[in-house]
């Protein structure tokens, strides 16, 4: 028998702009609420050595976005762009009109694209492990960015995921957990969720010009030695968002499961008042 899952807060399923989604809530009763968008190809329980210490000075609310984890797809949601405009509406289905914008991985690119069509949702955000530019990319991410749809279709996607998180991660990961990840992502919603990055070649320019006009402060968090999203990602968003600083913690692409502690910490220390001080980007940079 499969042991229980950790406890990462209330666990719920809403519907949101005809989507039922999943999603996570907890922490304080007062405070700007963070949002925090799981990553690829795990989900909302990466974030089970983190939560704890955001509700600890905020609420919260982790989601599994449409077609990544164990939320329901939908097929035009499958990019940043449109993911953005998701993360909006879910934000005025769950009443919340400021936040802290969390979003590693695929999520980074929603939350960017967000914050610049809706500057007054957010008052800051943390991002980090999403390409930045396509010739930025690296490692098996490449190919993901170039595979034709249906491509991973006839694939167990579940075991897809499992492995990936087996040999990325450096740290143990709970056979509970490690069965949600797998259920995240199997038949053909590996495939499906591909589609969120087979459109980065058409977007990520798109969003490079949106860059300066991002107003809330960007906090850049990821691993040092990522091999997916190196750090010259977070160095593209340093150069262009006007509030923006990059840290790097020890650790891969999956930096949420290698350093739990270190990230979590960053984040709150981020979110009880780090970016306020954050100086603008220089005009002659």
């Amino acid at each position: 028998m499969p042991s229980a899952l950790p406890d990462i807060g209330e666990i719920s399923n809403i519907e949101i702009d005809g989507v039922n989604v999943r999603i996570a809530s907890g922490g304080r009763t007062d405070g700007i609420p963070v949002v925090l968008s799981s990553p690829w190809p795990e989900s909302i329980y990466a974030f089970r050595n983190v939560l704890s210490v955001i509700g600890a000075v905020a609420p919260y609310v982790a989601i599994d976005l449409p077609g990544f984890g164990m939320s329901q797809g939908r097929s035009d949601l499958m990019s940043p762009m449109a993911m953005a405009r998701f993360i909006e509406r879910a934000a005025w289905k769950l009443g919340i009109k400021k936040m802290h914008g969390v979003g590693p991985d695929v999520g980074a690119l929603a939350m960017l694209f967000a914050a610049a069509d809706r500057p007054d949702l957010f008052e800051a955000l943390v991002v980090g492990g999403g390409a930045t530019s396509v010739e930025l990319a690296a490692g098996y991410l490449v190919d993901l960015i170039a595979s034709p749809p249906g491509q991973f279709a006839s694939m167990e996607g579940g075991d897809l995921a499992v492995d990936f998180v087996s040999q990325s991660a450096t740290v143990s990961v709970p056979p509970s957990v490690m069965e949600d990840y797998w259920h995240s992502s199997a038949a053909g919603r590996f495939d499906r969720a591909t589609n969120f990055v087979r459109a980065y070649s058409d977007e990520l320019p798109l969003l490079k010009r949106l860059l300066p006009k991002i107003e809330p402060p960007v906090l850049v968090l990821a691993g040092r030695h990522d091999a997916l999203v190196p750090p010259a990602n977070g160095q593209l968003l340093e150069e262009h968002v006007p509030r923006c600083r990059q840290v790097l913690l020890e650790g891969g692409h999956l930096i949420w499961e290698d350093a739990a502690a270190e990230y979590a910490m960053e984040i709150r220390k981020w979110i009880e008042g780090g970016y306020i001080s954050l100086p603008t980007l220089p005009s002659d940079r």
